[in-house]
């Protein structure tokens, strides 16, 4: 049976033209976060089965690729739960991940600790358009710090990385987990019914108003909490100003201090952004992931249609290794999405250093080809990007694919 060329179903090979763009931005990413004090750190690919299935992650964890116990271990005939085979999985995100770091190596680190970390992921998902079942994430955290300062820190870093990378007139969309749960309890609906209620209201944007209420109304909530619910939203503007008008609005409802929090995101960030972008508070928000518990936020770029990153604040996940929860933020770009649509834009990395190329024919001397190999030499020296290559029968195509990798200087060498 022959073996088979292509690549597992949701994950790709990579050719050079990608791999120049990918490498160039990871690059950027990484000058960018560190000119704002973050750093760098890894964990490991695997993480523990108990962790990873922990009821953090929300539909993710429906998508893990699990690990079978090794050796001795693995039992398959004595085995009566997915327990007694499986030990192990492929991380999801990196969030989990880092939280297990932490609460590993708290003692260790300064206090805030702002993290910066990147590396490949892995879900069960459907592939599509910007979506693989293996991808790379990119996440900026700060473990440590309670204050806003934090949230207004991460997307400042987040949007002068995109504009670095010429991305426009994208929108940081921004909520509160606080919101989200006045606005439910103002409209009459209970505790237990409000991770259901928003998992109704997250498709807001696919169905609109009149599908939120029909789909809450199927599910058997009463109609006047349904109807008071979505008058909210059309009462508030998505902007300060309705940051204010919920402050007031869900008196005896929403902290107050979680309103000036947020409006406080809001004005600084507009105030001292790098970037052209706009700053949306949007009710609707909700991030599926069940950890947050704050501040929420996503990257929306129209050029996409969809979203391209997003995070939030998540104080608890950690208290659940170490018994004492810590405060915790941080924001995930979509590094998939984003190169995607770099190359789709035809987006060319500019190295600023000078390509040549020799062409060596086959009956080059040895002399010849050590004059060759000293200039090459020389010219890495300064800085050039310089490669060796024997000439093939079809010269004229090979400089031209030469020509197309960015060698506009090539030189022939032959005998004489």
């Amino acid at each position: 049976m022959a073996l088979k060329k292509k690549p597992v179903t949701g994950m790709k090979d990579m050719m050079p033209p990608e791999m120049e763009v990918r490498d160039y931005v990871i690059g950027l990413i990484k000058e960018t976060y560190k000119s704002f004090g973050f750093s760098s750190i890894e964990t490991p690919c695997v993480e523990h089965i108990e962790n990873l299935c922990s009821r953090q992650g929300g539909d993710n964890e429906k998508l893990i690729f699990k690990i079978l116990k090794r050796g001795e271990k693995l039992k398959i005939s004595e085995a009566k739960e997915e327990s007694d085979l499986v030990d192990g999985g492929l991380r999801y995100d990196l969030t989990v991940p880092l939280a297990r770091y932490y609460a590993n190596h708290s003692n260790e680190l300064p206090s805030p600790f702002k993290a910066l970390q990147m590396g490949n992921v892995w879900r069960a998902d459907r592939p599509q358009r910007g979506r693989f079942r293996q991808f790379m994430q990119c996440d900026i955290d700060i473990l440590g710090e309670p204050s806003n300062l934090a949230e207004i820190e991460l997307i400042l870093a987040t949007t002068s990385l995109l504009g670095k990378l010429d991305f426009r007139n994208f929108t940081i969309r921004i909520n509160d987990r606080r919101f989200l749960k006045a606005m439910a309890a103002y409209s009459g609906f209970s505790d237990e019914d409000y991770d259901s209620v928003f998992i109704t209201l997250d498709k807001m944007d696919k169905i609109g108003a009149e599908g939120v209420a029909a789909e809450l109304k199927e599910n058997g909530y009463a109609e006047e909490s349904v109807e008071k619910y979505l008058q909210l939203f059309q009462e508030i503007t998505y902007d300060v100003e309705g940051v204010r008008a919920c402050k007031e609005k869900l008196q005896g409802f929403l902290a107050p201090e979680a309103a000036d929090s947020l409006e406080m995101i809001i004005t600084s960030v507009q105030s001292a952004k790098e970037a052209d972008f706009r700053m949306k508070f949007d009710p609707t928000l909700v991030r599926g992931m069940s950890y947050y518990t704050g501040t929420i936020f996503e990257i929306s770029m129209d050029e996409f249609g969809g979203s391209v990153g997003g995070g939030g604040r998540y104080d608890r996940m950690i208290g659940k290794f170490t018994g004492q929860d810590t405060p915790a933020v941080g924001f995930s770009i979509g590094f998939e999405r984003i190169v995607m649509l770099l190359l789709e834009r035809g987006y060319q990395v500019s190295t600023g250093r000078a390509k040549k190329a020799f062409l060596i024919e086959k009956n080059a001397s040895r002399d010849r080809i050590l004059e060759v190999l000293e200039e090459a030499k020389t010219l890495r020296d300064k800085g050039w990007q310089v490669m060796i290559v024997n000439m093939k029968k079809n010269k004229k195509f090979q400089k031209e694919q030469l020509v197309e990798q960015g060698y506009t200087d090539i030189t022939e060498v032959y005998n004489g």
